[in-house]
């Protein structure tokens, strides 16, 4: 039980805070429903309750990524986190279903709800909580990407660099992004259908909301299958290859593998390097290439191997020079 709560500690904490405020949503939402019977605060409840549960899915699965490499897993628990991704998007892909069945009723059996300000309250308060959470998944996924931003601009950048988010954060992101605009356009139907007879106004928004949910979960399905599966990232796999030819000792990549391992990275080289040097001379190539891989972002595994130098070059992979990399370490690269 210790080791799992000090691994509970290195959990995605926007996830969790994501989790016991969909949470909170959802029960107050769920009571708004039941009093007043309004079918668009029925789709933001299912919405918050599915998130909720979701994230708390996500949040227990990226502490459990965190478990060190054991004899019988010894590439680690990484995708874990890829593993309770899929499962918690079944529990959202439920939900989505319900929400617009629900929305489809409305629209063809229009009832009047009541406690309309009620109604329009929770969903402020809904608006509030989603878009503070939503500003703080946006603030980490800048600090995973190692950009700057402020205002407005915070939103923008997180959405430019969502590619390089955490897997946890990132589908935070995109849940309280639905969430926000979900409860807005809810505000905004029961408005309509307040002061207007379009009373299937929020049905309407309720299949909206119900087709918002399956675009994450097809979003994040497709995402953390090839994740589960083991997938290349290519920006980085690019970076190492240079950083691995700009040493003067290696002659060529033989083979040159970076995988997504969750949250982390796992490098796999196999190099060739000059025949006729010492085998003390190439263990001290080793050592310096292995501090330099280490050093790279993300990166938390590195095999190197090393053969001699056949003269034929093998490695043609190199595309252009990522420029969002940047190598703290570049005085690792030659000894």
């Amino acid at each position: 039980m210790g080791e799992f709560f000090s691994l509970l500690k290195q959990g995605n904490k926007p996830s969790l805070l994501a989790g016991f405020v969909n949470l909170i949503l959802g029960i107050v939402k769920g009571a708004a429903y039941f009093f007043t019977g309004n079918v668009a605060m029925f789709a933001e409840m299912m919405h918050s309750l599915g998130d909720a549960a979701n994230q708390f899915f996500v949040f227990i699965g990226s502490a459990l990524s965190k478990k060190a490499p054991t004899r019988k897993f010894p590439t680690g628990f990484g995708r874990v986190i890829n593993l309770v991704c899929l499962f918690a998007v079944i529990i959202v892909g439920i939900l989505a279903y319900e929400t617009i069945l629900e929305g489809w009723h409305h629209i063809l059996h229009p009832t009047t709800s009541t406690g309309v300000w009620i109604v329009l309250s929770v969903l402020a308060l809904g608006i509030l909580l989603e878009g503070t959470v939503l500003f703080k998944a946006c603030k980490e996924i800048n600090h995973e990407a190692s950009v700057e931003a402020k205002g407005l601009a915070t939103f923008i950048s997180a959405l430019k660099n969502l590619g390089r988010a955490k897997p946890a954060t990132k589908l935070v992101f995109m849940e309280d992004t639905v969430a926000t605009l979900g409860n807005v356009l809810a505000f905004i139907a029961v408005l309509i259908a307040h002061y207007t007879p379009f009373n299937q106004i929020e049905g309407i928004v309720s299949i909206i909301i119900g087709c918002m949910m399956f675009f994450v979960v097809g979003t994040v399905f497709l995402e953390n299958a090839r994740g589960a599966i083991g997938e290349t990232d290519e920006e980085m796999l690019n970076h190492i290859a240079y950083l691995v030819s700009d040493n003067p000792h290696i002659k060529d990549i033989r083979r040159l593998e970076v995988i997504k391992e969750g949250e982390s990275l796992h490098v796999e080289l196999m190099a060739e390097i000059d025949p006729t040097v010492t085998v003390a001379f190439a263990d001290d190539v080793r050592d310096n290439l292995m501090k330099l891989l280490l050093a790279q972002k993300g990166v938390s595994r590195a095999t190197i191997y090393f053969d001699e130098d056949d003269g034929v070059t093998n490695w043609s992979h190199i595309g252009e020079r990522p420029e969002t990399l940047k190598t703290e370490n570049a005085n690792l690269s030659s000894k």
